[in-house]
């Protein structure tokens, strides 16, 4: 039997690797980012392309109002907006009709279509966004969020850029509204998580192929990209729907972009750190294919990769250094998100917390998909055969946190 004290130099050694790599990938991101447009250093300017906004909502009545005349007060560009009441149980649908029935004179129009079933085959928000994009008149289509509240002059300067740069999908990451502790803990470490999946100043470089991005807060696409791709007809059964089109569109070609743009829009991600895994119970499975050895792989990669340098503490002094290479890449990274609105460089502290909590995210998703033998969400249950058989490839590691909402 292999005793501590032969493994001891082991552990050591693939300590050393772990702070090291996370050196590494930090100062490649710092650099990295710089390359990232952002928005509000751009030229606003007014368009006249048409651009038509589809709000998917299912019991979104503590936010669904805001953001649908957040987007009536946009400026500088004439909307056509979908609100998509989906089966919800709340006033959802009645507020959308109040706030379309303010909207009449506004320079944008405001149509609410209301769901009262799914159809076999479908996830519900894929549908939801499939029915309302076949409605949409648009020369492009922004699928959001109905918790996304946006700046009057986001759109403008999203489309504007988008058609001087010759884009055909536009991702603008979102800022983050925070409430307490517990969910900057966690945002902050998902956004730290993060630099060991998508680069995003590679995601508009057509040769870096394992880099992409589809976010659901904001997914810009021009239609007829949207249609050459299948829209979301081709992605009905996928519980990751905004990752699968961007790397849906990323494969066949066309252009995307990613942009920075704080306070452009902004979204509360979840109430809580237990909010935060709750939100990705659905989703962390669904990243691994639904392919238990893979997802189980990744528990002990990231258990290593995440809890070993300060787990290897208890080793003594040999394991201080790399602990604390580690601790200072983190605080490295969370410095420059910062900028970006998220919390300030103290919260690296936290990282093995939430490291802790994502762990157990993940591990709950693996179990409970497994024992219920699907996914639960919003009162619809969709079976696991149903899901692994459209569940395409995504080829990539871990994404934003951003990508693993619900």
């Amino acid at each position: 039997m292999i005793g501590f004290a032969t493994l001891r130099p082991w552990i050591l050694t693939l300590d050393w690797l772990v702070g090291l790599g996370w050196v590494f990938r930090a100062a490649e991101w710092v650099r990295g980012l710089a390359l990232v447009p952002d928005l509000t250093r751009e030229a606003l300017h007014a368009t006249s392309a048409r651009l038509s906004v589809i709000v998917p909502a299912c019991n979104e009545e503590a936010a669904i109002e805001g953001c649908l005349r957040s987007l009536l007060a946009s400026e500088g560009i004439a909307l056509e907006i979908l609100a998509v009441d989906d089966r919800s149980t709340d006033a959802t649908g009645r507020m959308m009709e109040a706030v379309a029935d303010d909207a009449r004179a506004s320079p944008h129009t405001l149509r609410v279509i209301h769901i009262p079933e799914l159809p076999v085959g479908w996830m519900g928000k894929t549908h939801a966004m499939g029915l309302a994009a076949a409605q949409a008149t648009g020369d492009w289509l922004l699928f959001t969020d109905g918790d996304v509240f946006y700046r009057p002059e986001t759109l403008a300067r999203a489309l504007h850029f988008a058609e001087e740069r010759a884009v055909d999908h536009l991702i603008l990451y979102p800022t983050m509204i925070f409430q307490n502790f517990g969910e900057r803990m966690m945002l902050s470490f998902l956004h730290a998580l993060s630099i060991w999946g998508i680069r995003p100043w590679k995601i508009a470089d057509p040769r870096a192929r394992r880099d992409y991005i589809g976010i659901g807060a904001f997914n810009l696409v021009r239609r007829p990209v949207y249609d050459a791709v299948g829209g979301w007809s081709a992605l009905r059964l996928e519980v990751l729907e905004d990752l699968r089109m961007g790397f849906t569109i990323k494969r066949a070609g066309y252009r995307q972009c990613a942009v920075f743009g704080r306070d452009l829009i902004r979204l509360r991600w979840a109430a809580g750190a237990l909010g935060v895994v709750n939100n990705m119970t659905k989703n962390l499975f669904a990243l691994f294919r639904f392919h238990v050895l893979v997802a189980a792989l990744a528990c002990g990669a990231l258990f290593v990769l995440c809890l070993l340098p300060f787990l290897s503490l208890l080793l003594g002094w040999p394991g201080l250094v790399p602990a604390v290479l580690t601790l200072l890449a983190l605080a490295l990274l969370y410095a420059r998100f910062h900028r970006l609105g998220l919390p300030n460089a103290a919260y690296a502290l936290t990282f093995p917390a939430g490291a802790v909590l994502f762990l157990f995210a993940l591990a709950r998703s693996i179990f409970r998909t497994l024992l219920q033998g699907g996914v639960l969400w919003r009162g619809t249950f969709y079976p696991l055969p149903e899901l692994r058989k459209h569940a395409g490839p995504l080829r990539c590691g871990p994404h934003s946190g951003t990508s693993l909402r619900p």
